[in-house]
Formats: structure tokens, sequence, C-alpha cells
């Protein structure tokens, strides 16, 4: 049996509980794969996006309804080393990704503020174009479990604002596109137990400002979404259904109980429905 035939098995008995079954969970809970659509799986070259990628394979083996998969790694500008490794592991776990060339890391490099920002921009909307390009109707990217949790926890303490990320949203810029996350409901920790015992290497951020880190840890600990990791963890000590909270808060908002909120770009406060 080849490695990626034992990878594969892995993922549907050894990980079912913990990736397959949270994976398909997420796709019928939220509703995020239709008959006949033409899904474009974006692979950055991490461990999320790889292993997402490997679950659509089986999905789309097993699918009950037909729908059509696109594998793309849209290539901002790594370095060769790092665009080895992307490559070796797509041959490795027989995944049929096409490499698309971008200048966008030589964009953003040369800009002094937020280049971070800019570039996720970019690189998102360069996606959107490359999928709708080839036909494709969505774009499927690799967030987990606890980047949901995490980007809920920035919004509050860095943004004064309560909002998560959503399993799927409709593209704003290009037309019929949306974007999914079928990965919703998977923890990080059992994607990271998957790679160890698989024996797998995948790239972590490879943009031209961690290239002149020397070492990336440092850089991991100077970021807010590491920072809100680690409070996160801290707090399990608190309470430990604290990540669970985090999540399920977003799913039991009470307008009743805010002082106000935005719908549609609209804002609305208590005091507008107080007399009534």
């Amino acid at each position: 049996m080849e490695k990626y035939q034992e990878i594969e098995r892995a993922i549907i008995t050894t990980y079912r509980s913990r990736l397959w079954s949270k994976f398909t969970k997420a796709i019928n809970e939220y509703e995020l794969i239709n008959e006949g659509d033409k899904i474009c799986v974006c692979i950055s070259g991490g461990k999320d996006s790889m292993l997402l990628a490997k679950l659509f394979q089986e999905l789309h083996k097993h699918s009950k309804f037909k729908f059509d998969v696109k594998y793309l790694v849209m290539n901002p500008g790594y370095n060769q080393i790092n665009l080895d490794i992307i490559k070796s592991n797509l041959k490795l776990l027989n995944i049929p990704a096409e490499i698309i060339e971008t200048d966008i890391f030589n964009v953003t490099s040369k800009l002094s503020e937020n280049p971070c920002y800019l570039c996720a921009r970019m690189r998102r909307g360069a996606l959107y174009r490359l999928a709708k390009d080839r036909g494709c109707n969505k774009i499927a990217l690799g967030h987990h479990y606890d980047d949901v949790i995490e980007t809920t926890m920035l919004n509050i303490l860095n943004a004064g604002s309560f909002q998560t990320m959503l399993p799927k949203l409709h593209s704003d810029n290009f037309e019929g596109m949306e974007l999914i996350r079928p990965m919703y409901l998977i923890r990080e920790k059992d994607i990271i137990t998957w790679k160890e015992s698989s024996n797998l290497n995948f790239i972590r951020c490879a943009c031209r400002l961690t290239e002149s880190i020397e070492n990336i840890e440092e850089q991991d600990l100077k970021s807010k979404r590491f920072e809100t990791k680690k409070l996160i963890n801290d707090l399990l000590k608190y309470n430990t259904n604290v990540e669970k909270n985090i999540f399920s808060s977003a799913c039991n908002v009470n307008l009743d109980k805010v002082l106000g909120y935005k719908s549609k770009g609209e804002y609305v406060s208590f005091l507008d429905t107080y007399n009534q």
C-alpha cells in the first residue's frame, strides 16, 4: 500500500471521529456543498490546507451526489525551498493540484505599513479570480475550530466588536462566488496529531517578512493571534469549557441584552426599541 493510501485510510478509520466526522458534520450542518457545485480547494502548503485537500478527495469518492473539485496552489512568491516542500507533499499525498505563480510577495514586501493585511486581501482576491476563471463557484479554505474562537476573541479584545469567522459567506467582489470552511468543527490539536503520526512536514508561514527573521517562534510571540491563543489556553484553568463556550456564544447572541448591533451595515441601538 502506498503512503498516500495509508493516510487516506487513516482519515476515515483512525481519525474518523476527530477529522472525517467533523468535516462531514460541518458540510451538512452549514449546507456548504450542493449538487453540481464546482469547488476550488485552496492549498497554501500548510498542514490545514493539505488535510483539507485529502478530506475533499475522500468526500469526492464517497459522496451521494455529484460535485466537482479543483485543487489549486496559488504561489504568492514562496522561496524555492518552501515551493519544493509543497511540490513534494503534493506528490507524496497524491493531490493533483495546479500551481499558479503570482508576484504578491514582491508587491507587499515593499510596504512599510500593514503588509500582512494587504497580502491577505491580495491572496484572497487572487484565489477568487483564479477559481472563477476555472469555472468554480466556491473556494474552500482550511480554517478550523481554533481559528474561529481565536478570531472571535481577537475582535472582542482588539476591535471592540463581537463578530466571528463564518462557515460560509458570499463574495462581495466576485458575483456568484462563495467561500466555505469545511474544517470549521475540527480541532487544531487533532490536525497536529494526524500530521505527526503520518510523519509529514509542511511549511508554516512562508512570507518574505518571516524569511528575514531567524527564529519564527520569536515572530509568533509578537503576533496578536499567538497572544490570543495563549490567553484562551490560560483561561482553560479557569473553566475547562471555555473554548466550547466561546464558540457557542456566536450561536447564542441575545439581541435583547446588547447595547447595539449592526445589520447590513446599519447600526441599531437598544434605545430604538426600548419603549416599544
